[in-house]
Parts: structure tokens; sequence; C-alpha cells
């Protein structure tokens, strides 16, 4: 099914990059929004689209603005994220609700896998996936996106806060495959190991274009999770990651943290307590996954896949 036209706003080089079936990244806006202060989070977004088109692929970042998805977007529309005081963060069960509002709104890795996919775009280039929470309730949206959504996810990984195990095992029942770029263990964000398997460790970005293609012609329409893990020198090492983010845990149920606002208050503790390395990993690993998923992109366009219909 074609998108609705008078939904979805297509930048032009989209638009033209969709029509001639050249590859295209998209990305996501809850980064610009939500993940960076200003002016740091508009000099990322523009690298990461600096970085896709060095690799001679188009960028398609995705929000909402004024009733209408916009699929590739403009200096404005960007420096309107960047700078608002209040940005919607847009996962599937909102998008309605942002869009009958008419409310500026920046999407999440699930909402962004949703527009790529009614769209047509095949490869999303994000930071970590989120997953089973600890305690097991809480399961982030981002799961069943992949379950459900057949768009390869170039990620870092788990986000090093969540369940790593669980969600590992949420994603094997759910049928998503794990890829791991020259690596046989599942990244874990900030961190270069987990101690969990991936399903198969690929090479470079044509080996996981081949495995994609395959799952994809073989008629599954899940996604493909794709890490890759930070070098050693960018990446916080086990110990050092598990003591901040248990002194920011406990700093965040002694100051009665809770719900949706959990995350980024542990991650901006775990950014004091690491004295900014947890910043440089993340600003590191975004752009390492910008650049591995433009080559992807271009690597599934020269083997012509799409998913198979619905």
């Amino acid at each position: 099914m074609s998108p609705e036209p008078s939904l979805f706003v297509l930048a032009e080089e989209v638009r033209a990059a969709l029509h001639d079936h050249r590859p295209i990244v998209a990305l996501e806006s809850t980064v610009i929004a939500h993940g960076l202060p200003y002016p740091k989070n508009l000099t990322v977004a523009r690298e990461m689209e600096a970085l896709i088109r060095e690799e001679g692929v188009v960028p398609a970042t995705i929000a909402l603005a004024e009733g209408r998805i916009h699929v590739g977007l403009g200096e404005e529309l960007l420096e309107r994220l960047a700078r608002a005081d209040h940005v919607d963060k847009v996962s599937l069960r909102n998008i309605g609700i942002v869009l009958a509002r008419r409310r500026l709104g920046a999407t999440t890795v699930a909402g962004t896998m949703w527009v790529a996919a009614r769209v047509g775009i095949r490869v999303f280039a994000t930071g970590g996936t989120g997953g089973v929470h600890k305690g097991g309730i809480d399961v982030s949206a981002d799961l069943p996106a992949l379950a459900h959504l057949p768009v390869a996810v170039v990620s870092a990984g788990v986000k090093s806060l969540l369940d790593v195990r669980a969600t590992r095992e949420w994603l094997e029942t759910h049928g998503v495959p794990i890829l791991g770029v020259g690596t046989e263990e599942l990244p874990g964000f900030y961190t270069r190991t987990t101690g969990l398997p991936v399903d198969e460790r690929v090479e470079d970005a044509a080996d996981a274009a081949r495995l994609v293609a395959a799952h994809w012609r073989a008629g599954l329409r899940t996604g493909v999770l794709v890490t890759l893990p930070l070098e050693e020198e960018d990446a916080l090492t086990p110990e050092e990651m598990e003591r901040a983010l248990r002194r920011a845990e406990d700093e965040a149920a002694a100051g009665g943290i809770t719900g949706p606002q959990v995350t980024p208050y542990v991650l901006a503790a775990m950014a004091r307590l690491t004295e900014g390395r947890s910043v440089r990993a993340n600003l590191t690993l975004l752009r390492q996954n910008a650049r591995f998923a433009a080559r992807l992109a271009r690597h599934l366009a020269e083997e012509a896949i799409t998913p198979p219909p619905e």
C-alpha cells in the first residue's frame, strides 16, 4: 500500500531517490529534540546527514509538524526541533494524536521505523535500541516494531540501562535476527560486549546486506537488528559502565524519579559520573552507525531487494 500523499511530506531528494530506487537511510529526530542540548544536537544531526551523503546515499530525517509526517527535513524544521522548549516524543501509540493536534513531534526508533516502512525506506540508523526494562513489565515499543516492520536497524546494541538478556530473548522469540559487525557478541551501547551472542557475525556492510536480503527473500517480514560495537578507545569498560549505572539508578530512586523520566535522568547522571565519556561514546556511535547504515543501504540497493508484500 502506498502512503497517503496528503499525510507524508517527502523532501525532493527523498522522493527522487525512492522513484529511482536509490539508497536512502532513515534517521530519527528524538536525538535532536531530546537526546542532546542545543547547539550540539543540531551539529550532530547535520554531521550524520553529511556522513550518509559522503557514501552517495540520501539521508531522510523524520519528524511530525503541522499535522503531517516529514521525511527529509529542511534547515527550518531541523532548527525548530533543536531549539523548541517542548517537542512530543512520537512512538507508535501517539502518532495519530500528535498529527491530529498538529504538534511538533520527534520520532523514536519505533516511530521512525513505522514511517520508513510506510514510504519504502529499508535502512535506519540510530544510536541504541530500547528493550525490556529491569523488572520485565515495561517493554519498549522498539521491540514490537522490530518484530513487525521490515526495516534493517543499525545500532550499537541495546541501551545499557535495560535488561539486555531479557531483550535478547524477546527478539529471539519474535523472530528478529541480530547481526554483529565484526563481533560474535551483542554490543552494549556504551560497552563493546554484553556476554550475549548475536545470531551471526558479519564482516562488513556487503556481508550484512547479503544476510538481510536473504531474510526478506525468504518471505520473512520482521526487521533485522544490525549491531556495530564501538572501538575500544571509545567504549566504556563493563566495570565502568556498571558502576556508573548503579549510582545513577540509586540517585533516581532516591529522588523519586519514575516512569518515562527514568531513562533521561539516568543517562544525564551517567554523563556526569563518567566525566562526559558516556556522551562522547554516544556521539561516536551515532556517527559510525550513520556511515555503516549508508553502506548497508547502498549494498541492498545493488541487491535490488525489497521486503515481501503484505
